[in-house]
């Protein structure tokens, strides 16, 4: 039987790693400006209606630029944004002095004691992790057995989201690099469907407690584009 985990990332010239790094910062810059309804969701359905845990401290993962930390009250939690791209923890650093920015891979394993974390969240993370397995593994080490997780996922994989992305991501790849193939890009990123990513934690023992879909209210993924989850393991 061929083994699923980690999964084999395609091969990538030195070209196509240069584009690649650089259309992560012009998406994550542009994206929050041209697709503010979905961006709303993102950063607020699942993060509504509850309350956090005195002297709560918190991990995100896969923070990027910083675009979540803006929704986040920083006065009521002790806030940690990981990232494996040090560029990105530096601009955190800079632009939110509050918040400890940490630079790593959760697939890796990061160096925080077992449950440290009240609170643990990814927004658009996890369908990019070639060993998702060994990352829950480690979110799972992390989390205190009081806590809980939300992590915002797309519908990787449905038809609404493949046609969206065509029209959004898809088209603003071309413009900015006329003549490079998107379909190399885009099989280096969304490395894991979204039925993939459910059937793995539940898998790894994370209790669904609440979903949010986008933009349909209705449980189908093929109409819809993401999914807002918060969890908490058995």
């Amino acid at each position: 039987m061929t083994q699923r985990w980690p999964k084999q990332m395609p091969v990538l010239t030195p070209q196509e790693q240069v584009i690649r790094a650089d259309f992560m910062k012009v998406w994550l810059k542009e994206y929050p400006q041209k697709y503010s309804l979905m961006e709303e969701f993102n950063h607020r359905a699942i993060f509504q209606g509850h309350v956090l845990p005195k002297n709560c401290k918190t991990l995100e993962i896969g923070a990027g630029i910083g675009a979540h930390i803006k929704y986040e009250n920083l006065q009521a939690q002790e806030y940690y944004a990981l990232d494996v791209r040090a560029d990105f923890v530096d601009q955190v650093k800079n632009e939110f002095p509050g918040v400890k920015p940490v630079c790593g891979d959760i697939q890796a394993g990061i160096d925080f004691p077992d449950h440290y974390f009240d609170r643990i969240l990814s927004v658009h993370v996890l369908e990019h992790l070639p060993d998702l397995p060994a990352a829950l593994k480690e979110i799972k080490r992390l989390l205190k057995p009081s806590g809980f997780c939300e992590f915002v996922l797309p519908c990787e994989g449905s038809m609404a989201y493949s046609l969206a992305r065509k029209i959004s991501a898809q088209r603003l790849f071309k413009k900015h690099y006329p003549g490079v193939s998107y379909d190399i890009y885009i099989k280096s990123e969304h490395v894991n469907l979204y039925s993939e990513i459910i059937e793995e934690l539940n898998k790894s023992g994370f209790i669904t407690l609440r979903r949010v879909f986008f933009p349909f209210p209705v449980p189908f993924i093929f109409c819809n584009l993401a999914v807002g989850l918060k969890c908490n393991i058995a």
